[in-house]
């Protein structure tokens, strides 16, 4: 695995990988022993494209990712993939959309536990009210991804 850390306007990333796959993305900077420091070229596009979607140029990642969890987290994640740019959706619509339609507590759950947020967009899910709910680290970065999402509309 390799890791490398830069500074956004979000503060320290740590972004991880493993051959041509971004595996984790950290908010802090982050130190692995068994891992080497470096950027790798995968890391190097993951944050090129990550500083154009916190400008507001780009709304969608074209790289390679892989994450390892359980049958409900992978199948969570996977939806997750497939919230467009600047919509939300609730953890009531991410339980109907994978047919566990009584599971948003445990969606809700698969989300704090995404490897890959950000790439993962885990922050488009909200309440059914459209309040904001839980984010792993925090709610105010949250609402400023969401902001960000909302400032620029892609075409």
């Amino acid at each position: 695995m390799n890791y490398f850390c830069h500074e956004t306007i979000l503060g320290k990333i740590t972004i991880c990988n493993r051959k041509n796959a971004v595996v984790r993305l950290y908010f802090g900077s982050r130190h692995f022993p068994e891992a080497k420091n470096v950027e790798s070229g995968i890391i190097q596009k993951a944050f090129v494209q990550l500083a154009e979607y916190l400008d507001g140029y780009r709304c969608d990642f074209d790289f390679e990712l892989a994450y390892d969890g359980s049958n409900f987290q992978t199948s969570v994640w996977n939806q997750l993939k497939l919230i467009s740019y600047g919509q939300t959706k609730s953890y009531k619509d991410i339980a109907s959309l994978i047919n566990s339609p009584k599971s948003s507590l445990a969606v809700g759950n698969a989300c704090g536990k995404n490897p890959i947020p950000i790439f993962i967009p885990c922050h488009r899910v909200v309440g059914s009210d459209g309040d904001l709910r839980g984010y792993a680290v925090g709610i105010s970065l949250k609402k400023k991804l969401l902001e960000i999402e909302n400032w620029k509309k892609c075409d």
